[in-house]
């Protein structure tokens, strides 16, 4: 009977995360010992935690055909998008009314009239709402426009498409025959760029687009029919998103550069119809 030789205490491999643990193990990329808390299942053997996170970090992330990141069904923007419009509608009867003016996009005298001094109310007007009706349709409208296309076009481009939708919308209302001294609130033109673009993004992607005209022109009659409703932001908005979604689009399959491009050209647009409203009377 033999017994084996004990290697010296120098000898004995040990994790270089935990140095007070034998680890007689090597991962198969760097080749250093690397204990059962570090190892992580390769294809052949184990690698130690260093190893996997660098291979993850050379990885590029799925993204789908608008060139969005993969994130399997994920709607995290279409819900900071619903609580900040919950948020501002109860602060509506919390702040003073004067606040109220500055940030509602308004047409008129009012105090805080849109002009250059107020810059921000085409888009800050978008989550605010006049009534608990008008609000729930809008974000139920969001919420089922939101849970389908944010996946698709993934969070940046999401927000790009609201965003400007929104900013059209104001443009429209204020560009478009409008009655003077009037306050516009409502997520409806950044809703109505969403219509568009389902259509846009269902037609590329060779899907059914009946049911969605079917939608825009319902609910673009009830804007035109019943009194107090802008469908002059409903067309702004339903237009920006038709040219937003098209130049994204056109831009898919990996072509970023053209998308980002494309929607800097349609935000500079924007910018001058709004400014251009911003110095011309109403009246």
């Amino acid at each position: 009977m033999s017994a084996e030789p004990i290697p010296p205490a120098s000898d004995v491999p040990v994790c270089p995360r935990h140095p007070d643990r034998e680890s007689w193990v090597r991962c198969q990329r760097c080749e250093r010992p690397v204990c059962p808390q570090c190892q992580r299942p390769a294809a052949v053997g184990v690698q130690c935690v260093d190893c996997v996170a660098e291979a993850a970090r050379t990885v590029r992330a799925p993204r789908t055909t608008f060139g969005g990141v993969l994130r399997s069904r994920d709607t995290t923007v279409t819900k900071v998008l619903i609580a900040v419009c919950l948020v501002m509608f109860g602060a509506r009867y919390v702040l003073p009314e004067q606040v109220y003016f500055q940030l509602a996009l308004v047409n008129g005298l009012f105090y805080g009239a849109f002009g250059p001094e107020t810059w921000w109310q085409p888009l800050t007007s978008a989550f605010l709402h006049g009534s608990l009706l008008h609000l729930l349709f809008n974000l139920y409208a969001l919420w089922i426009a939101g849970q389908y296309l944010e996946p698709i076009l993934g969070r940046l481009r999401f927000v790009a498409l609201y965003a400007l939708s929104a900013l059209g919308g104001a443009a429209g209302a204020l560009l478009l025959p409008l009655t003077a001294n009037s306050v516009l609130v409502g997520a409806s033109g950044a809703v109505f760029g969403l219509f568009a673009a389902l259509f846009v993004v269902n037609r590329h992607l060779g899907r059914q687009t009946g049911q969605i005209v079917g939608l825009i022109v319902v609910n673009f009659a009830i804007g035109v029919l019943v009194a107090g409703i802008s469908w002059q932001a409903h067309l702004g908005g339903l237009l920006t998103g038709a040219v937003v979604s098209w130049v994204l689009a056109r831009g898919r399959r990996g072509n970023a550069a053209l998308q980002w491009s494309g929607l800097a050209v349609v935000a500079l647009v924007l910018l001058a119809l709004l400014g251009y409203a911003a110095t011309r009377s109403p009246f």
